[in-house]
Parts: structure tokens; sequence; C-alpha cells
């Protein structure tokens, strides 16, 4: 048996942790420069307030509503997913990260019942970090996301939905629609409504030879998973990230490519630190500009372009330099950018790269120049060793809402007074 565990409404819920006066209060949380909603309680939700709705359309309903609003602290959610995967990680053999939010398991060789241990894991998780989760339990991964699914939507389950019985399993998958089947996602989605398969009942009632021509392999094993049959086991070697990104929305357009070279420089340093700090070099750099699809009023340009190294670097003297003649060819006069964003791909392991034939694409120096740049980055505070072509001043976003950190920032802690 595999289990997931999925946390409920995870950034609304964190900020509810240190805030009991939320409960039972409509609480959203923003994007970044507070653009769009991203998170939003039960409470939100029957509000009738959708996910990446922008926050200007729904403002006066907010208010109307005394809706709680906060801006993105990811510093908070990422301590408190740490939080919530250590509990997990003590309860069960092996675990596998997803998402922030989300997190399989492996159940093999567990005695308990296995419902009263899922109950039981998501009650230690409640009491350690305040988050409500809901765990799914099932024969496959994905059947477990799908039971995790039903944790969530049927209160009288207690937080735990554990789907093994096959007249239990059929009887679900005959109501569960396939768009909503991890795996599927919208372009295969469009298909099958095109051909009425709306269920996943129905999907695994199509023949494998016709899965394995429209959807390779990857469709292959969702419509086996989806029949009881293991196809995607556990992943736990897998720490480091397979691609780093950083970007953001702009409090408002810009359009100087002065001002924004600065801005994709600053993440092309991020993304370059988190790259050396878990140990790895890229292949691929990516930079990607959007206009600001909610003004109709002004013309639209959204593109990306991507370069490939000879061999794995991870400068960011390099990297900043490519970044830079990217965004110079994707930049369009006359055009208000509100969104850009780097990615970096193709990871090798730093220590194993095997050098080019034709002689090594980073310079040794930088190698050395790195290490001393993000030591004395970590000592003494992020920024203060940093390329030219980052500028002055570093970009800051609108974050009209946030709230404290309060769990790594000694100035931030919560504070009690006693009467």
């Amino acid at each position: 048996m595999y289990g997931l565990c999925d946390c409920n409404n995870f950034f609304a819920s964190c900020e509810r942790v240190f805030r009991p006066d939320l409960e039972g209060r409509p609480v959203v949380v923003l994007s970044n420069n507070d653009g769009c909603i991203v998170a939003r309680s039960n409470e939100a939700k029957a509000l009738g307030i959708g996910m990446g709705q922008p926050y200007f359309q729904v403002k006066r309903l907010l208010e109307q509503h005394q809706v709680a609003v906060f801006s993105s602290n990811y510093t908070l959610y990422g301590d408190l997913s740490r939080r919530v995967m250590a509990t997990l990680r003590g309860e069960v053999p092996e675990i596998e990260i997803y998402s922030i939010d989300e997190a399989f398991f492996d159940l093999e060789g567990m005695s308990e019942p296995l419902d009263e241990l899922g109950r039981n894991i998501r009650q230690r998780i409640r009491r350690n970090t305040g988050i409500p989760v809901s765990i799914g339990i099932a024969p496959t991964k994905t059947l477990a996301k799908i039971a995790a699914k039903l944790a969530k939507q049927y209160p009288k389950l207690n937080g735990c939905c554990y789907m093994h019985r096959a007249e239990d399993i059929h009887k679900v998958l005959s109501r569960f629609p396939l768009r909503d089947v991890w795996g599927i996602g919208r372009r295969y989605g469009k298909l099958f409504d095109q051909m009425h398969i709306l269920t996943a009942q129905q999907f695994i009632e199509l023949p494998e030879s016709w899965v394995q021509g429209r959807m390779g392999v990857t469709g292959v094993r969702t419509w086996r998973e989806l029949q009881g049959i293991p196809s995607l086991p556990i992943d736990n070697l897998t720490d480091s990230k397979q691609q780093i990104s950083h970007s953001r929305s702009f409090p408002h357009e810009i359009y100087t490519l002065s001002e924004l070279e600065p801005i994709v420089a600053e993440f092309t340093t991020r993304c370059a630190e988190k790259l050396r700090g878990q140990g790895s070099r890229c292949r691929t750099i990516s930079c990607f500009l959007l206009t600001n699809r909610h003004r109709e009023d002004q013309p639209q340009h959204a593109e990306a372009l991507q370069h490939n190294f000879e061999e794995a670097i991870d400068s960011t003297l390099q990297l900043v330099k490519v970044a830079r003649a990217l965004l110079r060819r994707l930049y369009r006069e006359g055009f208000g950018y509100k969104k850009a964003g780097v990615v970096l791909g193709g990871f090798e392991a730093a220590q194993n790269q095997q050098q080019s034939l034709f002689g090594a694409t980073q310079d040794e120096r930088h190698t050395r120049l790195m290490g001393v740049m993000d030591r004395l980055n970590r000592h003494y505070g992020h920024g203060l060793v940093k390329t030219a072509a980052e500028g002055q001043k570093p970009f800051q976003m609108n974050r009209e809402h946030i709230s404290h950190r309060y769990t790594t920032e000694w100035s931030e802690l919560l504070t009690v007074k006693a009467k």
C-alpha cells in the first residue's frame, strides 16, 4: 500500500497556525507582488473566490466579507512544510516529497490497521505543526492521490480515506472525473472530452495498445496505476531538484531594458546559488518575459528563449552573462512587461562532471570565486557580494499584507502577554 499526505489549503493553514482568531474566518493568500489569489480557505472558496483570480477584481468582495488577506510568506511556508515532512518521516518507512504540501509514503511492513495509522499520522502532524492534512491510502500512488481528494471532500472519513477493496475502487473510479486524475492534465483532458471518456473507469477500459499509441509510456503507467498495478515506486533518492527557477510579477509594468536587466541578473544569481547549494551544475538556461494579460488596452507579448551549454556550469558570472543576452533578444520596445523569470535545467552532479574534449566551458577560477562568494553571503547575509549587473538596489516586491516569519526570525517571534 501507498499513502499520500496532502496539506489542506496549505498557505492559508500556515497563516492560521499563529493566528487562532482566523479559525472559521475566510482567508486568502496572494501571489508575488500581491497579484492573484493562490490559496483559499474553505470559507473563502464558499464565497466564490476563484484560484488565480486577480486581487483587484475581488478586492471589494474580500472587504465586504471581512476576508483575511495575506501576501505570500514563503519563508514561513517552507519551514512549516519541513516540520510536516519531518513528522511524517518519523511515522512511516520512507517518503517521497512531491511538493511543498504533498508527500507520498510507503507502507510496506506496517502491521497496524492502515486506516487507523492514517488517522494517527494526521493527528500527530496537527499536534506537532498545527497544519491540517488529508491522508489517502491505496494500492498505488495514483489511487492514493484520489483517496486523498476523497478524504478532503467527505468529513465523515475523518481526514483519512483507506481505499483498498476492489469493489470500492471500482465504485469511486466510475464517478471520478478523468480530468482530475494525476497524470492526465489539460492536454489529454481535452482529447478525452471529445471522445466522451469522462471518468477514470472509462479510461482504464480502453485497450493498453491504444493508450500506448496516444499517450506513450507515461499514459500506460497511469492506466496501470488506476487498475491497482504499482508502476510508480517511491522515489526517495532525488532530494536535489531537477529544475531551478526564479520568477516574479512586477508591481507595475516595466517598459525599458535598463530596468529589466538588473532584475533578470538578480533572478539568475538566486538560481545559481541554489544550483551550487545542491552540488549541481546546469546545461541549459532559459529566460522568459510576459506582459500583463489583464490589461486588454495594451499590446501583448510573451516569449521564452533557451541557451544550451556544451558543458554543465555553475558560475554566476557566466550564467548572468547568458541570461542578459537572452533578455536582449526577448525584449521588444513599446511593451509593458509584468513578469520575468529564469530557469536552469539539465543538471549534473558537480563532482562527477565529465569535461568536454575541446576544453572546459567554465573557468576554474570561477569555481573558486563562487565558493568564496557563497561562504561570505552565508556568513554575513545574502547579497553582501554580488555581480555588478544586479545594480545597487535589489528588486522589491509589493507585500503589503505580509505576516511574520514566526519560526525563523528572532525579531518576529510570536509575542505572548500574560495578564
